[in-house]
């Protein structure tokens, strides 16, 4: 059996390909029935502990519940994928316990292969995927770094036989599986942390050709993707409830609240940097000093409850509405927090106005470089959570026609196409 496996920002998947069968996705067990991806989050609470009194990690559904429901102290951690480029961030400590990044990662992987083992597969090998572009916060490429450390988190978690493939390369396999006629493929795979897309010629003859990759024409990528689209959700329409547009006295002068503090609350999992002494009294001191004290009451409640996740996830369903209706409700009830704001498509479009900007343009870059004109392209291939967003998929329709776009496989596009290249790689 081969096994392909997709770490994500958000969600992770694993799946299994026999010799001469289509690949499945394993399925992971949720309250609410069997989930094809894992989220990828950890959490560690101090109340759970193994026999030798060790705090145990937990993974997924399991670290969501309890990070929701626990009574203790707990740890939740997400999105740590796009720390894999980060040169400052080599570890943390946990309730005692230092973890590096590599361990962190190595746990969600260890996840991941006992889910396939427990298929009946052993796991010693197998192709995973990565973005075609690991790109730092400073905007420099860091592919072999990130990829280093990739290596080194698959060892830990029982995987030394890795092999790499880029995320739009394994969609195209995925959706390779349904042609019966060759075609010239734009595959457009969005992520969490980054939109990557490939040009690739697929079909039946692509078996004909010497080497796989030979089918390929060329590959780019971009650092923007939901979690971008999410943090303009909360820039532009969530902040000002937290005091990010007023201003306080000091000395006589009017000045506007750190901005320092708001890019924290622009990414969920930084909402818990802000939970530190210093930075409460400083947010007090602010609030002695403006004239309605209200908003700071609103942020320093959020943080001191800890209701960063809770906030993106009500961030998360308000973009999904706006996928398909032309506005949403927004509301965020979690006392003492209560956010409403009504929300249109148009106005979430023109909030990530610039993240479109840049998918455009590395889209065009990629038909500039192979110098492939749009018309010789056959079909779009859309995949990941942000295909579903209206305003991405009209890039792809003002540039190629409506009628040459298909879309699926959101969310298990990657981990099955991984499976099938596993089975070219290690059957060679």
């Amino acid at each position: 059996m081969f096994v392909g496996m997709d770490f994500g920002t958000t969600n992770s998947a694993v799946a299994i390909a026999g010799r001469d069968q289509a690949a499945e996705v394993v399925h992971f067990a949720t309250s609410a029935g069997p989930a094809q991806t894992l989220r990828s989050v950890l959490a560690f609470d101090a109340a759970r502990r193994d026999a030798h009194h060790n705090i145990v990690p937990l993974v997924g559904h399991d670290a969501i519940d309890a990070y929701l429901h626990g009574d203790g102290e707990c740890r939740f951690l997400q999105s740590f994928k796009s720390y894999l480029t980060s040169r400052l961030f080599t570890g943390t400590s946990i309730l005692g316990r230092t973890y590096s990044l590599e361990d962190l990662v190595a746990l969600i992987v260890a996840h991941l292969r006992r889910a396939a083992e427990a298929q009946g597969t052993r796991v010693e090998r197998v192709v995973a995927g990565r973005p075609v572009r690991f790109v730092a916060e400073g905007g420099e490429t860091e592919d072999d770094y990130a990829t280093g450390r990739l290596v080194e988190a698959f060892a830990k978690a029982g995987i030394s036989d890795v092999v790499f493939e880029y995320e739009p390369i394994a969609a195209a396999y995925y959706y390779e599986s349904g042609l019966t006629e060759d075609q010239t493929v734009l595959v457009a795979d969005f992520g969490g942390g980054t939109s990557d897309f490939c040009l690739i010629r697929l079909g039946p003859g692509r078996a004909k050709l010497a080497r796989p990759e030979d089918a390929i024409i060329g590959t780019a990528g971009v650092g923007i993707a939901g979690d971008a689209f999410d943090r303009r959700i909360v820039e532009h329409g969530l902040s000002a409830h937290f005091g990010k547009n007023d201003t306080y006295l000091s000395d006589g002068k009017s000045l506007p609240m750190p901005a320092w503090i708001y890019a924290k609350l622009e990414r969920w999992h930084h909402v818990a940097f802000l939970n530190t002494p210093k930075t409460l009294r400083l947010l007090r001191d602010l609030q002695r000093h403006v004239e309605d004290p209200d908003p700071i009451e609103q942020l320093l409640a959020l943080i001191e409850h800890n209701l960063g996740y809770h906030l993106y996830r009500a961030v998360e369903r308000a973009k999904l509405d706006l996928s398909r209706g032309e506005e949403t409700l927004f509301r965020f009830d979690h006392a003492p927090v209560l956010v409403e704001r009504r929300i249109a498509r148009s106005e979430f479009e023109t909030w990530i106005g610039k993240e479109l900007t840049a998918i455009e343009e590395c889209v065009e870059g990629l038909l500039d470089t192979t110098a492939i004109p749009a018309e010789r392209i056959d079909r779009v291939f859309l995949t990941g959570g942000s295909s579903l967003v209206p305003s991405v998929r009209a890039i792809f329709a003002r540039r190629f026609g409506e009628d040459k776009i298909s879309a699926g496989g959101e969310f298990i596009s990657v981990a099955s196409g991984l499976a099938q290249r596993a089975r070219e790689v290690f059957s060679a």
